[in-house]
Order: C-alpha cells, then structure tokens, then sequence
C-alpha cells in the first residue's frame, strides 16, 4: 500500500480471489473474507501514513487450481 500525496490515518485493500483460496494466516493487517471477497485493514501500528508512505502486510492463502490474478483489487485511504 503507498499513500498518495496526503497524510492518512486508515487504509483498506480489497480484491477478489479468482479461484475460491482462503487466507489462512495474514500479519500487519485486519482480515475478513467472505467467500472469494477479501478486505484487509490496517492495525493500530501501521494505519497512519505520510504523504507518499507505504504500508505492508503478508498473507498465507490455499492453492485451489490455477490461482489466478485477483481482480477488483482496489485501495482507499481516510
């Protein structure tokens, strides 16, 4: 996640499994996935971000056939 040319205090990536995987672990983030919808937030420590900041988190996810790109991935910030 890189912040754009103002200051935030939150920020949220959501994007669409293609083939149906399930995070199993996530770090430096808050998780909530509904079937292949999935949408991380920020944690106490990481959600303030300067102009041009970044933010990082990882993920553990199941392989389910050909592990396609996700698609409507998007990021917003408050």
């Amino acid at each position: 996640m890189t912040n754009g040319t103002v200051a935030s205090t939150s920020w949220t990536v959501t994007w669409t499994f293609a083939n149906g995987q399930v995070i199993s672990q996530l770090w430096s983030g808050a998780l909530t996935q509904s079937g292949a919808s999935v949408t991380v937030r920020n944690v106490d420590y990481n959600g303030s971000l300067a102009a041009g900041g970044t933010a990082t988190f990882g993920f553990l996810a199941s392989w389910n056939g050909t592990n396609a790109v996700p698609t409507n991935v998007s990021c917003s910030r408050a």
